[in-house]
């Protein structure tokens, strides 16, 4: 956690105290959901432009697709003899 961070939440704190030590309380609290809230969501979305590309994301998918591929080579190849042994043999059966 950066110091900036901490003292963000030091300020929203001391607001909060000094909000319930001068004003009514449902006012107070008003004012402390606010700031607490408001805290939450900078902390949240501090890095929320901090992400991957759509072009990085799929040139990874890609990557990993072609490596999937090259790994099945050997069972698309005895896939495809298996099948072009049993077309062969509907073939003699429609033929004989």
């Amino acid at each position: 956690m950066s110091m900036r961070m901490v003292l963000w939440g030091v300020l929203v704190a001391v607001v909060s105290v000094l909000a319930f030590l001068l004003l009514d309380p449902i006012l107070a609290a008003f004012v402390a959901i606010l700031l607490v809230t408001g805290a939450v969501v900078a902390v949240l979305a501090r890095d929320w432009d901090r992400h991957s590309t759509y072009e990085e994301r799929e040139l990874a998918r890609s990557i990993k697709r072609a490596e999937k591929w090259e790994r099945n080579k050997d069972v698309r190849a005895r896939d495809r003899a298996r099948w072009e042994a049993h077309q062969a043999r509907q073939a003699d059966r429609t033929e004989g």
